[in-house]
């Protein structure tokens, strides 16, 4: 028999599963559906500034559930020494995953993000053509790396949601789903 779980703990279970959920479905959609109409329906300064608005939204909606998932996982260390028997460690592969989302994010929303929107509004105000093709390279050069980084991790919280939901599955029966 597995461990009895209450029914906080299911809730944070659900919470993680859910918050990833949605990191991972939110990239998606603005990769597959939002930056093609965008591109398709606006030019490439109006769609450019839209877009930041729509990767503002999403960097913070990424920091709040880095912020929740650091948060849970506090929680369930802080019950694991007071009840070890009642409640399933935070693994180090959960830690180590946390801690690159921790940092790839704080990059992505502190560092590279608020670069490439200055040389982004720098490219959109520069008037001679020579000026405006070396703004726009240095652009999206940053650019680059910072969509790397938003796929490096989007990686890594599928690693996480995987992590999770096999720990979860595997302590089912603890949740009195036998």
């Amino acid at each position: 028999m597995g461990r009895v779980t209450s029914g906080w703990q299911l809730s944070l279970s659900l919470t993680e599963l859910i918050g990833l959920a949605i990191w991972i479905g939110g990239l998606a959609v603005i990769l597959t559906t939002v930056i093609p109409a965008v591109f398709n329906t606006l030019g490439m300064e109006q769609g450019g500034r839209f877009l930041r608005r729509v990767f503002d939204g999403y960097n913070n909606l990424t920091t709040g559930i880095v912020i929740l998932l650091l948060s849970t996982a506090a929680i369930r260390s802080w019950k694991v020494r007071q009840s070890p028997e009642s409640i399933r460690p935070v693994s180090q592969w959960e830690w180590g995953l946390m801690i690159a989302l921790v940092l790839v994010t704080g990059l992505i929303v502190f560092f590279l993000g608020p670069k490439a929107i200055e040389l982004q509004e720098v490219a959109f105000a520069t008037e001679s053509q020579e000026a405006k093709k070396t703004a726009y390279d240095a652009f999206f050069r940053v650019h680059m790396i910072v969509r790397a980084l938003h796929l490096m991790n989007v990686g890594l919280a599928i690693s996480l949601l995987v992590v999770k939901f096999r720990q979860w599955v595997r302590n089912q029966g603890a949740f009195g789903f036998e």
